[in-house]
């Protein structure tokens, strides 16, 4: 069950083709971002830092519009990648930027709204960005990016990439 949801996360995340020895090499290098964010996150948390959530939310926004220039893939190409002889990652599929851009969304609004003294919105928000990290990094599953197959028109597939889907 466990490489099926790897699997059904990587076709989640642009990846249509992939199979068992493509995502053995591709759930990693894709999973490192959302845990880095992850920690980044929580610090933000823990000090309630508008601006930190908003240079979050730029790094982010960053990787949307110059997706070549992630500064996240670039440390994985150059630390993990490079030294094992892996393929680097490439530019994010556009499933991928939306799901960036969507927690970029959130990440400005907590920042903005700490800044303006609105903590209940913060808290709101804040509480759902990390619902949606968690299920992310522990759970699999990108809301941003099933939200973007949905969008597109495209049920059938998203929800044949949800961890529990069977092939």
């Amino acid at each position: 069950m466990a490489e099926t949801a790897k699997r059904n996360f990587v076709r989640q995340q642009g990846i249509r083709d992939a199979d068992a020895a493509t995502c053995s090499r591709q759930y990693p290098a894709l999973m490192l971002q959302p845990r880095l964010v992850g920690i980044l996150v929580v610090l933000a948390l823990i000090f309630q830092n508008g601006p930190f959530f908003l240079a979050l939310s730029a790094i982010l926004w960053w990787n949307v519009a110059v997706p070549a220039r992630n500064p996240f893939d670039a440390l994985y190409n150059r630390l993990v990648a490079l030294p094992k002889d892996l393929p680097p990652m490439t530019p994010a599929p556009a499933p991928r930027r939306f799901a960036q851009g969507m927690a970029a969304t959130f990440m400005l609004a907590v920042g903005v709204s700490l800044l303006l003294g609105w903590h209940l919105a913060a808290w709101i928000l804040e509480g759902l960005l990390t619902a949606a990290l968690a299920a992310l990094i522990f759970g699999k599953f990108c809301l941003g990016s099933y939200l973007f197959h949905l969008f597109r028109g495209d049920a059938a597939f998203a929800n044949r990439t949800l961890p529990w889907a069977r092939e």
